[in-house]
């Protein structure tokens, strides 16, 4: 009996206890709390290693082997510049260009808008991936020779042709004394080298920027002295700006070492031939005389000979027709006409109703190369500071043939603008 009673009084107590101790003082919703926060943590864990679980999945994913781009002439991408059509069909207009930084800045192609022709492409230049396969540098690309046979190729520190002394591989030529090792390949049993030596270089640094009506593109080429084949270290720099009716080029070279150099600057565009009759297309140079060379090895005799009244005239303002003629020659003594701003070359498409003009913009232009086969493709005008071979002694001493001499810490400049316009007035279609 007095166990149970005491079994009583202590289960009394202890509801008691309970009533004010636990109840009264909030504990029960301090450990509800606890065990919810508890459930919610426990709940996010789970969630957070499923998300977990899914983003390494996903990442494992992506990290997956990726299709490698497609290679680019010179190992660099190509840069491209472009534009949206402003003239509504009523005038030609350029489109874009595309560069090849990979390849001393190869102006690879250009297009433009003509009216009743669409969108045409303005440089004689095969598809962007069979010109990677065939600038690979070797066999007869081993000095970036396949440059000069697609697009338009920059030259520095020469443009043309060296001809001189050699051997299998290279040929010396003489500079204030000095002996310029160049490489070089045989023609004709004789040793020339053609284009310069920046065909198959890389750019240091390429960039571009878009502009209002266009873009522009630059490349620079910290070539030194060009493997010990020049007198001193060199730094090219190439800008290319688009707009609707113009393209303007600066080449600049810098004299970045310790001893006066030559230079000579050029491009070599290939303009493609459009027009199903190549000899109605029509010509305009500024120059009144040409270079006279020997037959088959084309090597320069040293005299100019004019040009009035023969096949090779087209210095008339009004241009005149290449007809069946084939065209190998350098044109020099460039002059400019009254309120031109430099001498002016043009080429004109009268079946098509639209023409280029380039201007010469630096003085230091003193020749014009014009390779135009009759039976070929394409047009060839290469504006550039020098004659062919201007180290020959075939020169007079009076005679300037082109090459300017820079010292440390001085540069040159070429530069020139190219234009498209319609010769005539196009028919207004619109009310």
């Amino acid at each position: 009996m007095y166990l149970s009673l005491m079994m009583e009084r202590l289960s009394d107590w202890g509801r008691r206890l309970w009533q004010q101790v636990v109840l009264r003082s909030g504990v029960v919703t301090i450990v509800v709390v606890v065990l919810a926060v508890l459930g919610l943590a426990i709940g996010w864990h789970a969630h957070v290693r499923g998300r977990f679980a899914q983003f390494k999945a996903e990442f494992k994913k992506s990290d997956a082997p990726h299709t490698p781009a497609a290679p680019q002439p010179g190992g660099q991408d190509a840069l491209v510049l472009e534009r949206s059509p402003i003239e509504n069909g009523t005038a030609p207009e350029f489109l874009s260009a595309t560069l090849l930084p990979g390849r001393g800045m190869n102006v690879f192609q250009i297009t433009a808008l003509v009216p009743k022709k669409g969108r045409v492409k303005l440089l004689a230049s095969p598809p962007l991936d069979e010109a990677t396969r065939r600038m690979n540098g070797s066999g007869d690309d081993v000095h970036g020779q396949v440059s000069l046979a697609m697009g338009g190729a920059i030259e520095a520190p020469w443009a043309g042709t060296i001809f001189g002394t050699g051997s299998e591989d290279q040929l010396t030529t003489q500079w204030r004394g000095k002996s310029l090792r160049i490489p070089a390949e045989r023609r004709d049993g004789t040793a020339a080298a053609t284009g310069g030596l920046l065909l198959a270089k890389a750019g240091t640094s390429a960039k571009t920027n878009v502009m209002p009506d266009g873009g522009e593109a630059e490349a620079v080429y910290d070539e030194g002295d060009f493997g010990g084949a020049w007198p001193s270290r060199m730094r090219v720099k190439s800008t290319v700006q688009l707009s609707s009716r113009a393209i303007e080029m600066t080449v600049v070279a810098a004299n970045t070492g310790d001893e006066p150099q030559p230079v000579g600057l050029g491009w070599r565009p290939r303009f493609a031939i459009l027009s199903s009759h190549r000899g109605e297309m029509t010509l305009r140079l500024p120059s009144l005389m040409r270079e006279e060379v020997e037959r088959g090895t084309g090597v320069p005799t040293g005299r100019l000979i004019p040009v009035d009244g023969t096949a090779y005239d087209f210095s008339p303002r009004t241009g005149a027709p290449l007809k069946d003629l084939s065209l190998n020659d350098t044109f020099v003594h460039l002059r400019q006409a009254p309120l031109d701003s430099g001498p002016v070359m043009e080429l004109l498409d009268p079946e098509d109703n639209f023409g280029l003009r380039m201007t010469m913009l630096s003085p230091s232009i003193k020749a014009m190369h014009v390779e135009a086969p009759a039976d070929g493709n394409f047009v060839m005008i290469e504006p550039r500071f020098n004659f062919d071979d201007p180290f020959g002694r075939e020169w007079s001493k009076e005679e300037n043939t082109g090459m300017i001499v820079i010292g440390p810490g001085q540069t040159a400049q070429w530069k020139i603008r190219l234009e498209i316009y319609a010769p005539k007035p196009m028919a207004n279609t619109h009310p």
